[in-house]
């Protein structure tokens, strides 16, 4: 009886261990799970930078500048449109060119020959007016005395050319043609104005018609009516000044 009774002590003890044991390892597989498998992370929540997008390479900004310099504020595509841009011209008053000589494709014979004989540009010629004075007499003979297309002399010619081309009469005798003029430097000449020369030694002697570019025409002795120049060895050694005829000044700009 005795022996019946502690058995089945024994074996009450023996489930109840087991009982335990499985209980315990069963708590234990779950927490080891629990560890080998974490819950999943909850979403983090996003955050935004204000104020900053990214825009598309083809995309169309959201303020679209417009050709006329003012903005598109949908997001439609604009397109710019640029305005040819027209330079305005200066005005030039019709009379600016109303007194100076024509260009080679309307110049006259006089002006050719001239633009040779003075080694200067059609466009540079003094007035025609002046021109076709001179080339009345261009090649006519020395005479002492003379003043008519057989013969003149150096005064006769500067004579006959004033008349023509101003409508001044001068005096007759180069000294007294120097006399009356204003004396000026050769930096100052200007077409028409009166060069003088000393070629006897005894004063004033020689006068000639100033063109332009340091030439002058005159009544040489020995070649008759021509064109000279002022640096040539004999004239500048005996040149003796220039003169101005105020008179021409204002007959010239009529």
């Amino acid at each position: 009886m005795v022996k019946q009774l502690i058995t089945l002590i024994f074996l009450v003890i023996f489930f109840s261990s087991c009982t335990a044991l499985k209980q315990m390892s069963f708590t234990s597989n779950r927490q080891v799970s629990a560890i080998a498998e974490p819950a999943p992370a909850a979403p983090a929540k996003a955050k935004f930078i204000e104020d900053i997008s990214i825009t598309p390479r083809n995309a169309v900004s959201k303020e679209e500048v417009m050709g006329t310099g003012e903005t598109e504020k949908n997001k439609r595509p604009v397109q710019i449109q640029e305005r040819p841009v027209i330079k305005e011209q200066p005005s030039v008053p019709l009379n600016l060119f109303a007194g100076r000589t024509p260009s080679v494709e309307t110049a006259s014979p006089v002006q050719f020959k001239y633009s040779l004989l003075l080694n200067t540009e059609v466009e540079s010629l003094p007035s025609n007016t002046l021109l076709n004075a001179v080339d009345e007499w261009y090649g006519v003979r020395y005479r002492v005395g003379g003043n008519t297309k057989s013969g003149v002399d150096c005064s006769g010619f500067t004579v006959a050319v004033y008349t023509a081309a101003y409508g001044l009469m001068l005096p007759r005798v180069s000294r007294d043609q120097y006399r009356v003029s204003r004396k000026i430097s050769t930096t100052e000449l200007q077409e028409g104005d009166l060069v003088f020369f000393n070629t006897k030694g005894r004063g004033i002697s020689h006068v000639g018609v100033y063109l332009g570019n340091n030439k002058f025409i005159h009544a040489s002795v020995s070649r008759g009516v021509m064109v000279s120049d002022l640096f040539e060895s004999y004239y500048l050694k005996r040149f003796a000044g220039a003169g101005r005829i105020d008179e021409k000044q204002v007959v010239a700009s009529k």
